[in-house]
């Protein structure tokens, strides 16, 4: 309505709106959470509770109370979308849009953030869902307007249009008296502790409808006891786009050294065990004791032993299982694994052989219509369907015990050389896409008799040792779990929490820079990023 029901723009303008909450990272805002509770109740933005004769709704931004060196801007940016999508859920303001008041009365330079009061605008003009019918500019100090052109930097022509810089004695003549709130200018002192409460929800209220809408399809995230959830260091793609320019490659370089010195949270006593060596494809590529996988007791077997690992994924408790390629005496203990843990994905990042060395061994029947047995476990190939970048098998599983039959989905990536990185991100992206895909599909088939975590059984992941690639790809997949779930991300944190459950995740530095140049090519694709960038 607030487009004059020109249906194609009110869908474009959303879908600008949508990006740019993305982009900031402004999706799932808990009001009362710190820092975003104080940053709300501190009058710095609010909605007023009078409107002009047009009926628009009066918005309000008071400087002289922002100060940039205690609050970050993402935080101001929350409180201002938070506020601006309670005040379109009126009737009123959606019909008839909004005035903005930026009142710099009384505030200095440090009170001042260019980069900040430029988002403000911007975002009002080209995100805000109702019409912006005008903004007044409201006692702006001599360094404000002078140069002039400061405005030239904030806005764009067509917002300058409706801008108005006025003396605090002007503002009357554009808006009625009644209209005028008393607290312009911080002449009145705001009750910090109930002006914006009206805006908050009670504790456990609904949920921002909106969110549903702005977020991007993605598994289910529930906090499920995973080491992966949101941290205070977690920033927006734009952010980590802009550490990634300050820093350069050799930054990233050596924020990777500085993780790869840390020494492994915990024992590899079972891996290093005289019974068990044989078992380890590499010497030094061992299992920590506290996230093993263990095989299900059997009688008359002296080791429960597989080089694998339980590994977190973003809010879910044991989402992979990163692990070596199998060796040809550990194939009954990989299928077994499979079987054991439910699992219906598996994903290989290796060919078994590269630069004429056994990378991995051909654990799965290769043509289509064959089968092998490993144990009492009997594996069909149903199927096989080749991609450009990685081959998609088909397979079902048999007991000779008890004769039930499974399936299972045998991913392998084919682009991807050993201690290198893929020649394309959007490639392996696509490639993660399509993994995550038929593990939803999976869990869906399986319906009541999965009784878990909503993101299904452990996925499979391995490479040769499982540590290098395998560490990319589920860093990779955390990460944009994160930054779709609440539009934040830390690759450093991500990293060095995945290597407390899987030791030495990520072998080289280029897979560690290559996890953020994945990012930020998606972030492109997905227009995340500032077009000026």
């Amino acid at each position: 309505m607030a487009r004059k029901f020109d249906v194609l723009r009110a869908v474009e303008l959303f879908h600008r709106y949508r990006e740019t909450r993305l982009k900031e990272g402004i999706v799932k805002l808990k009001p009362h959470e710190e820092p975003l509770r104080s940053e709300l109740l501190s009058g710095k933005f609010t909605i007023l509770n009078v409107r002009d004769p047009s009926c628009a709704t009066i918005a309000l931004f008071t400087a002289k109370l922002h100060h940039p060196n205690k609050i970050h801007q993402h935080v101001v940016l929350q409180a201002l979308f938070y506020l601006l999508d309670r005040a379109v859920e009126s009737f009123d303001t959606q019909r008839n849009g909004l005035v903005f008041i930026y009142d710099m009365a009384g505030s200095n330079y440090t009170h001042f953030e260019l980069e900040l009061s430029k988002k403000i605008l911007s975002l009002l003009k080209g995100a805000f869902p109702a019409r912006l019918k005008k903004v007044f500019i409201v006692g702006a100090p001599v360094w404000f307007r002078v140069p002039y052109s400061i405005l030239s930097l904030l806005l764009k022509e067509k917002l300058r249009e409706r801008v108005q810089m006025v003396k605090m004695s002007e503002l009357k003549q554009h808006l009625p008296r009644e209209c005028l709130p008393e607290h312009l200018g911080g002449v009145i002192k705001l009750d910090q502790a109930s002006w914006n409460q009206q805006f908050l929800p009670q504790q456990n209220g609904h949920p921002d409808p909106l969110d549903e809408l702005i977020l991007l399809p993605v598994m289910p995230a529930r906090d499920d006891g995973s080491v992966h959830i949101p941290g205070p260091e977690a920033m927006t793609v734009q952010e980590l786009y802009d550490h990634v320019r300050t820093v350069q490659k050799h930054g990233i370089y050596e924020e990777y050294e500085d993780i790869r010195r840390e020494t492994p949270a915990g024992t590899f006593h079972c891996s290093i065990s005289p019974i068990n060596l044989e078992k380890n494809r590499y010497g030094d590529v061992l299992c920590l004791d506290q996230t093993r996988v263990k095989l299900k007791h059997h009688r008359n077997e002296r080791s429960d032993y597989i080089n694998a690992s339980f590994m977190d994924g973003y809010k879910q408790k044991n989402a992979y299982i990163g692990t070596q390629g199998p060796l040809e005496n550990t194939y009954n203990d990989f299928w077994r694994m499979i079987w054991e843990q439910n699992v219906l994905v598996i994903v290989m990042t290796t060919r078994t052989d590269e630069g004429g060395r056994k990378k991995c061994g051909q654990y799965w029947p290769l043509g289509q219509h064959t089968k092998s047995q490993y144990g009492n476990l009997i594996v069909t190939n149903l199927n096989v369907t080749s991609f450009r970048h990685y081959n998609k098998t088909t397979l079902e599983m048999q007991s000779t015990e008890t004769l039930e039959r499974r399936q299972v989905t045998h991913f392998q990536y084919l682009s991807w050389p050993d201690y290198g990185v893929p020649s394309s991100a959007a490639a392996l992206i696509d490639f993660l896409g399509a993994v995550k895909n038929q593990q939803w599909q999976s869990v869906r088939t399986l319906g009541h008799r999965w009784r878990g975590h909503s993101g299904g059984p452990p996925i499979v992941v391995h490479c040769s040792a499982g540590i290098g690639r395998t560490g990319t790809l589920c860093s990779l997949d955390i990460c944009l779990s994160q930054l779709q779930d609440v539009g934040t991300l830390n690759v450093y944190q991500t990293v060095r929490r995945m290597r407390t459950q899987r030791a030495f995740s990520i072998q080289t530095s280029e897979q560690y820079y290559f996890c953020y140049m994945a990012i930020i090519e998606y972030a492109q694709r997905q227009g995340l990023l500032c077009s000026s960038h």
